[in-house]
């Protein structure tokens, strides 16, 4: 079930949430967990026996975890992250790597007849696998007790706010608030500010998915699909478009997600921290799918020895983290490069940060930080968009074909006009019009978001919410279009 439906706007989002705080404390989390099966049921209704399974495996292996020690304490993990990884891999990968191995066959001139797997991906099944994985490690490392109540693990696992794209929460908060005493989580009681909170930061998500992910889209679907039509202004407008049009689609997503959840006295880790505003591909991690880069941190990273380990082992462990980061946004090489240029980013950055310092010194950039600051936020921006081309792309084909007719064709605004024919939908000026105010209006969200009904901060809130409204109203792209980060 899409966010952005009617039948969720309508009819299930505020039907289970008046039903949430009309039923005794005891039925809550049943009320949750059913709603939550039928949220994902509402895409691929079989695949719920995939999350099933995940649940049914990592509960039992939870509690034998904790129950032992040694190296069957170890086995069980261990058969744990066997189970939730082969079910990515038969899923998600199955193809990718068939297909690779096919071409490296008869590329050697040899036959190969193994066929692809006629499966649909799971929705969200790299989010909630993370998810549950996260539960069994914590309780390895004796940071998190089992969980015995089988209902309050599966909701852990299917909470549908954040089912199917994140955030991909830890055991010590989602988990802990669903067994919280009164007062908090699943025994809240109706507290109107945090359901106005709600419904402000709902607003804004669907603002920003409706009105500027899927306006973007359609300039970027259209560009994107053909790119040997375009020439340098077309495809670099493109690309700044979808570079807006993914963090608001995600962040969107989220949003409407951490709004959800906070109605019923849930609070979700926040997710995205306006990560274009960061001056170094470092601290653009720590602004960007904030639940994935730590998890990969936590559990990829760190026991891989961080950066404990030697120079050139630590430069390696970041580009293991990163290829495998793209490769599980996808199975296709144009997210394993877009993963590899990110780790070659903070490589790079930090070999040449004594040549950045001595830069700086000589051209006096750093006697005025916020100049500098300024500069290296353009850098890094451009950083990442030149890592989006990538990510977007159909095929690495293509995306170097966009990068050599950027370098190479000529600019002129013969694009935008073509453009502004085309596309059914309106003006590409309006379009980045749109965009222009997302950008004035995103860093100052947040606390206008929790603001206390104070005047005249309060009226100018209630008056920004309302044109928001009005806004989406006027301008949002309606029909349900899915969420990028749905396929992942």
């Amino acid at each position: 079930m899409l966010f952005n439906s009617f039948q969720f706007c309508c009819v299930f989002f505020p039907l289970v949430t008046a039903l949430y705080f009309l039923l005794p404390h005891g039925w809550r989390r049943w009320l949750l967990l059913g709603a939550s099966c039928w949220f994902y049921m509402a895409f691929v209704p079989v695949y719920i026996l995939i999350l099933a399974i995940t649940i049914a495996v990592d509960y039992v292996a939870g509690i034998w975890i904790e129950q032992h020690t040694g190296r069957r304490k170890k086995f069980f993990l261990v058969a744990s992250i066997i189970a939730n990884v082969g079910v990515l891999a038969v899923f998600k990968y199955w193809n990718f790597l068939n297909q690779n191995i096919g071409d490296l066959y008869h590329t050697l001139g040899m036959g190969y007849d193994v066929p692809d797997l006629g499966m649909l991906l799971p929705i969200g099944l790299s989010f909630h696998t993370f998810q549950s994985l996260a539960y069994t490690i914590e309780v390895y490392r004796g940071h998190q007790r089992a969980e015995r109540h089988i209902g309050t693990f599966a909701l852990y696992v299917l909470f549908y706010p954040q089912l199917v794209a994140g955030p991909i929460e830890r055991p010590a908060n989602l988990l802990d608030q669903l067994n919280a005493p009164a007062g908090r989580g699943i025994r809240s009681h109706y507290d109107h500010a945090r359901v106005v909170h709600g419904l402000k930061q709902m607003l804004w998500g669907f603002f920003k998915k409706l009105v500027v992910a899927d306006r973007c889209g359609v300039v970027v679907t259209q560009v994107y699909g053909s790119p040997g039509d375009y020439d340098a202004v077309g495809l670099l407008l493109a690309t700044y478009l979808f570079a807006f049009q993914i963090y608001c689609d995600f962040s969107g997503y989220t949003d409407i997600a951490l709004g959800a959840a906070r109605i019923m006295g849930f609070d979700l880790m926040q997710n995205f921290r306006t990560p274009y505003r960061s001056a170094s591909i470092s601290e653009f991690w720590q602004r960007w799918h904030i639940s994935l880069s730590t998890w990969f941190r936590d559990y990829l990273y760190i026991p891989l020895g961080g950066n404990r380990v030697g120079t050139a082992r630590g430069y390696t462990n970041i580009l293991i983290v990163f290829l495998v980061s793209g490769l599980w946004h996808g199975a296709n090489w144009t997210y394993v490069i877009w993963g590899g240029l990110h780790g070659a980013y903070l490589v790079l950055a930090r070999v040449l940060a004594p040549l950045r310092s001595r830069i700086g010194t000589v051209t006096g950039l750093a006697r005025a930080p916020q100049l500098e600051r300024a500069f290296n936020v353009c850098i890094t921006f451009h950083l990442a968009l030149m890592a989006w081309i990538f990510f977007r792309a159909n095929t690495v084909t293509d995306a170097f074909t966009i990068l050599r007719r950027i370098a190479t064709t000529a600019w002129h605004r013969t694009d935008i006009r073509h453009l502004n024919k085309e596309l059914p939908t309106g003006s590409v000026d309006v379009t980045i019009l749109v965009v222009l105010l997302f950008v004035l209006i995103d860093p100052r969200m947040d606390a206008i978001i929790k603001h206390e009904r104070r005047m005249p901060q309060g009226l100018l809130g209630m008056l920004l919410f309302a044109a928001l409204l009005v806004g989406l109203l006027v301008l949002g792209h309606f029909g349900a279009t899915s969420f990028i980060y749905f396929q992942f």
